[in-house]
């Protein structure tokens, strides 16, 4: 049966979700996390994708795109997936696939949905039980859309923008999002429209 075609549109921002292979650790080490994010830098950069939110989790990958192309964040994992891996075989010598077959996509249709999809990648690592606080996880883009901290990988989406009227106001804004957590309904959502490939 042929796999199903991805929806990209020019323009639109996706929500996108890659696994490690039998859910085995795809990040071992403080190297493997700047490698994976100069890589993300570079690759985001030759193929025009602007890079919102991303969390690092210890065996999969989370990240909030907007591709200039249609291709461009196939092109992206695709470039991804050749780089990092190869990396990430030499270092540990070991050979073969590490990423479980696709990357999972969803696009976004609308401003709630788009900020609920920063929070749920932005809180993954207090879901999972590895922080209390997404501020205290290294490895997402927490600490650079809610405390202004400077990551010349992201670029804000115009709904963050639109949050206020400079930046101060705009983060001020985002962090109030973070006192209630993400609804399950949203969460359950989120999670279908991956796993389908479906709009949100």
């Amino acid at each position: 049966m042929p796999r199903p075609s991805r929806l990209n549109l020019p323009g639109m921002p996706q929500h996108v979700v890659q696994r490690g292979n039998n859910r085995q650790a795809c990040f071992h080490s403080r190297s493997d996390y700047l490698l994976y994010l100069s890589l993300l830098h570079r690759s985001s950069e030759k193929h025009n994708c602007q890079v919102h939110a991303y969390v690092l989790m210890p065996n999969h990958v989370h990240l909030l795109l907007t591709p200039d192309k249609g291709d461009g964040v196939s092109l992206l994992f695709r470039d991804m997936g050749r780089d990092y891996v190869r990396g990430f075989n030499k270092r540990y010598e070991r050979t073969g696939t590490l990423w479980d077959g696709r990357f999972r996509s969803s696009l976004i249709e609308n401003d709630k949905y788009l900020l609920a999809c920063y929070r749920y990648i932005e809180l993954n690592p207090v879901r999972a039980g590895i922080v209390e606080d997404p501020s205290s996880y290294e490895w997402s883009s927490f600490r650079a859309n809610g405390l202004g901290r400077n990551n010349s990988l992201l670029t804000p989406h115009r709904t963050w923008l639109a949050l206020g009227t400079d930046n101060a106001d705009r983060r001020s804004r985002y962090l109030n999002l973070f006192t209630r957590e993400v609804s399950d309904q949203v969460i359950s959502r989120i999670r279908v429209g991956l796993a389908a490939g479906k709009p949100l």
